[in-house]
């Protein structure tokens, strides 16, 4: 079974995946002549809420929409499978992060303008928003099989595993082992049991206990890790400009053959999930993130759409990048073994010989702790879009059960079947936002000419 799950996951993240998502995003990055840059600094003003209107349909603002997002993709993908792009394709990996984002930025402006122009209502008739909605609305009931795909994929994909897993593993290497705790079933049942509380303290309340929640927790942590990285590279801002111009020289250089430097870039940009490194560290192109969009209090879908673009530029460009420079400036990257957590852990301990491990726990706890509230969400969501609103509550349930199973074992077929999954929520997303992309274009025109009237008119 565990061969045939490995064998599984790699099927699904081989290369035909790999072009409908990077091939996909680029056609959307010029099919929408490059907009998510030209209209930056107006999803800016979005997000500062100037553009807010109460009378709108949806449940919660567009900062709360793109934080509920972020704490989902904002993750260990961002601490561990930074270490692991590195450890495979060196500092030229982070350049091919850095194309990742770009063209990510496109596919969620596409398939959150999307969430919001095709937004269906679920069987209590609440408006809801999301890939398996703008597949059914935007390309008619005979597309539903194609709904269907994604929202039983998402029920598996969105299990809190993986991460439960690896943030027992940072609390066990950095927190219990160094101060002398047996680690074992025990206490990684405690581990699991205090992180099944909180979860469902917040999960229970629903989308908008979850979206407060987030709103707090996304831009305090992405703060304290910047600072806590920023502390490292001026403790060894001697070096930092010759890895900047490495990331760039490295990136096309056959340091370790050609394939190489390309495959860590895609493991950095591309962070599979679990044993294939994760999905996409900012999940582009999966689906996730349309259905917290979705949610979104707007009629205009491009305002939206511009919204969601800056969750890849902040998840990679930003957060990851920290990471990237934290482990290429402390040298940790050639003088140990380590991979994962255990390098970033390394890189922090290096800088910060006493409190170094420490900060980066807590950072871990805020990212890993935030990502469940929001994967559960995205569960119930597909549970509700299968089977009617009355029984979403019961994936909470499972997912909470998935909690104890994620701290308490070793996870090599969960993580294949989990990875698998989420590759598979992939297909329906990209098919059906490349088919519905030039009705998105041409919302884009109506919206620019509104901004420029109004402009005018001011």
């Amino acid at each position: 079974m565990e061969q045939f799950l490995s064998d599984f996951s790699s099927f699904v993240w081989g290369l035909p995946l790999l072009i409908l998502l990077v091939g996909g995003g680029l056609y959307l990055l010029i099919l929408s002549r490059f907009l998510p840059f030209r209209y930056l600094g107006h999803a800016l003003q979005v997000l500062g809420g100037k553009y807010d209107n109460p009378n709108d349909s949806g449940q919660i603002s567009h900062f709360q929409a793109l934080t509920t997002a972020l704490s989902a993709t904002v993750g260990m993908g961002n601490i561990a499978g930074v270490a692991v792009a590195i450890a495979i394709g060196g500092p030229g990996a982070i350049f091919w992060m850095w194309v990742s984002a770009i063209i990510g930025m496109s596919t969620k402006f596409f398939t959150s303008a999307l969430a919001i122009m095709y937004r269906g209502r679920d069987s209590i008739g609440v408006l809801q928003g999301g890939p398996m909605y703008f597949i059914t609305e935007g390309l008619g009931k005979s597309w539903k099989p194609l709904a269907v795909m994604f929202s039983i994929s998402g029920l598996v994909g969105a299990l809190p595993v993986f991460n439960v897993n690896q943030l027992t593993q940072a609390v066990n290497d950095i927190l219990l082992i160094p101060n002398g705790v047996e680690v074992g079933l025990w206490s990684n049942s405690i581990i699991g049991l205090i992180l099944v509380v909180i979860t469902s303290v917040v999960i229970l309340g629903g989308l908008k206990r979850i979206s407060k929640t987030a709103s707090k927790l996304v831009p305090s942590m992405v703060l304290l890790y910047f600072i806590s990285v920023l502390v490292i590279l001026i403790l060894n801002a001697d070096v930092v400009p010759k890895y900047v111009l490495m990331i760039f020289t490295d990136a096309f250089t056959a340091n370790n053959f050609a394939g190489d430097a390309f495959l860590g870039g895609l493991v950095g940009g591309l962070i599979l999930l679990g044993i294939r490194r994760g999905a996409f560290s900012n999940e582009a192109g999966i689906g996730t993130a349309p259905m917290a969009h979705g949610a979104a209090k707007t009629n205009e879908p491009i305002r939206e759409g511009l919204v969601a673009m800056l969750g890849p530029a902040i998840d990679t460009l930003v957060v990851c990048t920290l990471t990237a420079l934290a482990i290429l400036v402390t040298g940790v990257w050639q003088t140990t073994d380590a991979n994962g957590v255990s390098l970033t852990a390394s890189a922090f301990a290096n800088a910060m010989p006493d409190i170094g491990n420490y900060v980066l726990l807590l950072c871990i706890l805020v990212f890993s702790v935030s990502s469940l509230f929001s994967y559960s969400y995205y569960g119930s969501k597909c549970m509700s879009f299968l089977f009617g609103d009355r029984y979403k509550h019961y994936y909470n349930y499972v997912y909470i059960v998935s909690i104890l199973i994620g701290a308490t074992t070793t996870l090599t077929m969960m993580i294949n079947l989990i990875d698998g999954f989420f590759a598979l929520m992939a297909i329906p997303t990209m098919t059906a936002t490349i088919i519905l992309a030039p009705r998105v274009v041409k919302e884009i025109r109506i919206y620019i000419n509104k901004i420029n009237q109004k402009q005018t008119m001011e």
